[in-house]
């Protein structure tokens, strides 16, 4: 069992590292893997480009490969957010998109595009989406908490819910009183990562970088909060501390990946229930693999959604949507004929 996890985890790397070659290299002009390679390999050791065109130079590192990357980045967060909430609220539907953290990042970036907010340069609308998605979630955690002072899962995500249809229908006013900013409201609420710049990239690895060591530091409490809050209790874990502080982190990391990339559901709930059906239920492994998992499937999404209909792009959001959505309603219908 031992050796087909091992098998299984080599697979899932080179997965990712091939879907990341693919996107780096599909687009509306390809570019040959081995130019990709060159063009690798002249940026981080200078070695030259035997006859690659300036212009690919520029396709892959100013616009593709921070692209991908970066949607590589936003999947792996939002991934290691759904198997870090779904183990603590022992829901297999809870994620930071069904708590809140989606909702209130796209209430802050719809106050800064309706009311043109600049205060911070382009970085604006990121700031406000990653504080309010917090903030958000902090509401939640507020509401959920005097309703049940033991934060029982489904007290949880049913207080996550409320807020967030809550939330969306003031997001929805507030697009159609500003008509002139409905669209750009609209197209950042269903996700994109055109245009992004290597800022985003490095802001976010390094979020990533630091939640994701504090998720492995945690991997024993997260095993132990799976099987219920008395038996981690009797192994001597603070249920509720440790509860809150893991809410907290994950608001933080997937407020910082919505921010970025504006809201992408479903991708935090696909992910870690694939991750569990090949790599099993502990946390040491089942966090890197779900990262990688939900990177790889962020990148196949995101090209999919600008090479399905070219010349024109869809949202990614749209196309997580297609493929999350029906897996979202077979999740549940599967735990409801469970539980007759």
């Amino acid at each position: 069992m031992k050796h087909t996890k091992r098998i299984r985890i080599v697979l899932n790397a080179i997965a990712a590292a091939a879907v990341i070659i693919v996107g780096v290299c599909a687009g509306s002009v390809f570019v040959h893997p081995i130019s990709v390679f060159k063009i690798f390999g002249n940026a981080l050791f200078g070695t030259g480009l035997d006859g690659v065109p300036d212009s690919s130079v520029s396709i892959i590192m100013t616009i593709r490969f921070p692209r991908v990357l970066l949607g590589f980045l936003t999947g792996a967060a939002l991934s290691i957010c759904g198997t870090a909430v779904q183990s603590v609220l022992r829901n297999p539907l809870a994620s930071p998109f069904t708590l809140g953290v989606s909702s209130g990042a796209s209430l802050g970036a719809g106050i800064v595009i309706a009311c043109e907010l600049t205060f911070l340069g382009r970085f604006t609308l990121p700031a406000a989406g990653l504080v309010f998605g917090v903030a958000a979630m902090f509401l939640m955690v507020a509401f959920a908490s005097k309703i049940d002072r033991t934060l029982q899962g489904s007290t949880i995500v049913l207080t996550g819910m409320v807020l967030s249809l809550f939330v969306n229908g003031i997001v929805s006013v507030m697009a159609n009183a500003k008509d002139e900013k409905y669209k750009q409201i609209m197209k950042w609420q269903t996700g994109s990562f055109s245009g992004r710049k290597w800022e985003y990239v490095i802001i976010l690895a390094a979020v990533l970088a630091v939640c994701l060591v504090y998720f492995l530091i945690k991997s024993r409490e997260l095993d132990l909060l799976t099987f219920g809050d008395e038996q981690a209790q009797s192994a001597g874990v603070s249920t509720r501390r440790e509860k809150a502080l893991i809410l907290l982190v994950t608001a933080v990391l997937s407020g910082t990946a919505v921010a970025f990339a504006g809201v992408i559901g479903f991708i935090d709930l696909v992910s870690p229930h694939v991750a569990r059906r090949f790599f099993g239920a502990e946390h040491k492994l089942l966090v890197p693999m779900s990262a990688l998992i939900g990177g790889t499937f962020m990148v196949l999404c995101d090209l999919a959604a600008r090479t399905v209909i070219p010349p024109n792009e869809l949202p990614v959001g749209v196309v997580t949507s297609l493929i999350g959505a029906p897996f979202f309603a077979w999740v549940f219908f599967r735990r409801s004929a469970k539980a007759r």
